[in-house]
């Protein structure tokens, strides 16, 4: 396992009486990475609620590995994730622990990141921030360049299924400081991105309508609760 203090190098680590935390804030509408090593802890929140938040993971070793929503709901038997279920890359190896889930299950698994060319097949004009976009920028910063956008988790995501297979995504009730906590099975490169969707389409609400607000997020070094 990687040393954390050599894992965060231009992090500054607040002491807890239990843990060492490192904080981070996801600006509306941006992306940012977080180096997490095996074993360490990630809180990933909402705070002013309602805000989807596109997740990435790759293996800090091989970044031709990353996590893979479709293998794990394919092993869960789940389209969700739960609290409890282990989170697995595209070679079918964990690479997560979904250790806590304090916002009822409202997250998603099948929608793919949003790009440029999504924001244009809903008629907007010229371009537009996306969690693709925000992925690519955010791996600049750790030093590789990308070419394939995997499935994200998308946490604090209201989607639903209908009965005649139809998918729609409600209005979220994701309440403000809903937050989830995942544990690393591995050396991992994760990447968050503040949902930049804010377009008014009907049963296509993603976020708090037109209202994209910030992340925040955590790594808590140390021992377990």
């Amino acid at each position: 396992m990687v040393d954390s203090t050599m894992i965060h190098p231009d992090l500054d680590p607040q002491m807890t009486e239990e843990n060492t935390v490192i904080e981070i804030e996801i600006p509306p509408r941006e992306g940012r990475a977080l180096r997490v090593a095996q074993g360490e802890r990630l809180v990933i929140a909402t705070p002013e609620g309602r805000q989807a938040a596109d997740f990435f993971a790759f293996n800090a070793a091989n970044i031709g590995e990353w996590l893979s929503p479709n293998h794990t709901w394919i092993t869960n038997f789940h389209t969700k994730p739960r609290q409890g279920d282990v989170l697995l890359s595209r070679f079918r190896r964990p690479m997560l622990l979904f250790l806590r889930d304090g916002a009822g299950g409202i997250h998603d698994m099948m929608i793919p990141a949003c790009d440029q060319f999504r924001y244009e097949f809903f008629g907007h004009r010229g371009p537009h921030a996306s969690c693709s976009e925000n992925l690519c920028v955010a791996m600049r910063r750790e030093g590789y360049n990308i070419d394939v956008i995997p499935q994200p988790i998308n946490f604090f995501t209201n989607t639903t299924v209908e009965p005649d297979g139809a998918i729609v995504s409600p209005p979220n009730p994701v309440s403000p400081g809903a937050e989830v906590e995942l544990e690393a099975l591995m050396d991992l490169i994760c990447v968050i991105s503040s949902c930049p969707f804010d377009l008014g389409i009907e049963g296509w609400e993603i976020n708090a309508g037109s209202q994209i607000t910030r992340l925040a997020a955590k790594v808590l070094i140390g021992n377990k609760d």
